[in-house]
């Protein structure tokens, strides 16, 4: 019996094949798997377990540990962002907003883990960092960065709960 090849491995697009090159990571097979993943849907989230799910069904056989340093390395050359799912005490795993406004908030869905951007209250999220870390300030501390995550139901999961 013959070993499945996996071919699912994309061409890496060029802006993030020089993110790849300025952090010093190699283009390899599971390299342009994981990428292919998250380019299929690019507003979805994935977590370890799911991205090592579809790569294995797909015919890739990769390490465990090996993928979640690739996520890592990922997302420390700014080509996927990490955030907790605090409830299921897991990470998930996005295509990064590259490009786009950095301070516009995200709203996640719990059921399918689809991220929307929210540019439209970029202003009040600015506000609100601005009077906290003012606050901080008057109290001798220093902030750095304020997380703030919004969480829900989206209207596609809330739709297909209706009709169930």
């Amino acid at each position: 019996m013959t070993t499945p090849t996996f071919k699912d491995a994309v061409t890496v697009p060029a802006g993030i094949q020089s993110m790849l090159e300025k952090a010093g990571l190699r283009r390899t097979l599971a390299t342009r798997a994981v990428l292919g993943l998250f380019l299929a849907k690019p507003r979805g989230s994935l977590n370890h377990a799911q991205v090592f799910a579809a790569l294995s069904a797909r015919g890739l056989d990769i390490n465990r540990v090996t993928l979640y340093r690739l996520l890592d390395r990922l997302v420390a050359c700014g080509v996927l962002q990490r955030h907790a799912d605090d409830d299921a005490r897991t990470w998930y795993f996005c295509m990064a907003d590259s490009g786009l406004d950095q301070a516009a908030l995200t709203f996640e869905c719990g059921a399918c883990h689809e991220r929307v951007r929210l540019p439209e209250a970029s202003g009040q999220a600015a506000e609100m960092a601005k009077a906290l870390f003012h606050t901080l300030a008057s109290l001798g501390h220093r902030g750095q960065r304020l997380d703030v995550s919004l969480r829900g139901t989206c209207a596609s999961c809330l739709a297909q709960g209706a009709r169930a």
